[in-house]
């Protein structure tokens, strides 16, 4: 008889919903999907959801929870199934993109979704997650809730200013406006005050974020915001994987030798990210010589200026991966030997 040595959970998981297949690998490397089921993406039903793989699978052989890394719906269960000591593999999303490509999957539902990430689980080596430093977590909300205020202070901005350039503008109006500006600008201080007190307390985290620092036009707001969104590059295992991971890959179509319309980054990452490159980017462009002869040279060799600004934006995110997993200084020579290889690429 066929004995069972690997047994794999792969989950879609969505906002409100766990989509869920069971999958096993026999001695004979033969993978088999057996079990399908949707579970609510709540408490109760990550509760149901183990019972159910409970009564699935064999106990001579550990089981494995797999789900991509989709934003903060997954996070929950993620941290549910650690903490009841299960094994969890969370794969970023470009993974489970490339090897989709393989399978003859003609449409994909949410059904095959979480058969293909329960066919990699059973294919591939993964590592065992464990929960970020609460650190990270912490540094994230923040950062996330800054920026929505900062987003949502910038609308009621806009708003005054169109109401002041009324014909008759409302000065009752104007007024509120106002004071909802003021609100904002406390709580975003506030918020600053509160990243950089979280900072002090971690001594690791303080030195990462100086290092950080020293790179051209990478302020601390961009280097806590890098950190908390990658949680300490964590799932991160080359910069191919982080350039993917953030969504600052550029996508062209091509027909035959040609390209068919303008090209674009993928968008298919974490915003978060690209929001927190996009002004560093800019700055170095304007203020950095060799940033800016860079910008100039891709620009004068493709003719576009997006494309360009999406290459510094990824080699200035490259850069703090760098920095931070060598635990080194930025230098100023390793500048000029990276923006020469890179001016040499298409």
């Amino acid at each position: 008889m066929e004995r069972i040595v690997k047994q794999v959970v792969g989950i879609d998981v969505a906002q409100k919903e766990l989509v869920v297949c069971l999958g096993r690998m026999y001695d004979d490397w033969t993978p088999e999907l057996h079990a399908n089921k949707t579970f609510a993406n709540t408490a109760n039903g990550f509760a149901a959801l183990i019972l159910w793989v409970k009564k699935l699978t064999e106990e001579s052989s550990p089981v494995r929870y797999v789900m991509e890394a989709t934003g903060v719906y997954h996070e929950s269960l993620a941290y549910f199934l650690e903490g009841k000591g299960f094994e969890v593999s969370i794969v970023l999303p470009n993974k489970i993109s490339n090897y989709f490509r393989t399978l003859e999957v003609k449409t994909i539902t949410d059904k095959t979704a979480s058969e293909g990430i329960a066919r990699f689980g059973l294919e591939r080596k993964l590592d065992r997650w464990k929960r970020p430093a609460e650190i990270f977590r912490r540094l994230k909300q923040k950062t996330r809730e800054r920026d929505q205020l900062v987003g949502e202070r910038t609308l009621v901005k806009n708003q005054m200013h169109a109401e002041q350039t009324e014909a008759y503008p409302s000065k009752e109006s104007i007024a509120r406006m106002k004071t909802r500006i003021k609100l904002l600008n406390k709580q975003v201080m506030e918020i600053k005050e509160e990243l950089s007190a979280l900072v002090k307390q971690d001594e690791a985290v303080k030195g990462s974020i100086a290092l950080i620092s020293s790179i051209p036009g990478v302020g601390v707001l961009t280097a806590v915001t890098v950190l908390a969104e990658t949680n300490g590059f964590e799932l991160i295992r080359n910069k191919r994987q982080l350039t993917s991971y953030a969504g600052l890959d550029v996508k062209e179509k091509l027909s035959g030798t040609s390209v068919k319309g303008k090209p674009r980054i993928s968008k298919k990452g974490n915003r978060h990210l690209r929001k927190a490159m996009y002004m560093p980017a800019l700055s170095v462009i304007r203020c950095e010589g060799r940033f800016k002869t860079l910008f100039v040279r891709l620009v004068s060799r493709h003719g576009i200026k997006m494309k360009a600004a999406v290459a510094v934006q990824r080699k200035l995110l490259e850069m703090i991966y760098t920095v931070y997993k060598t635990n080194t200084a930025f230098d100023k020579d390793y500048l000029k030997d990276e923006l020469i290889a890179l001016s040499t690429q298409r």
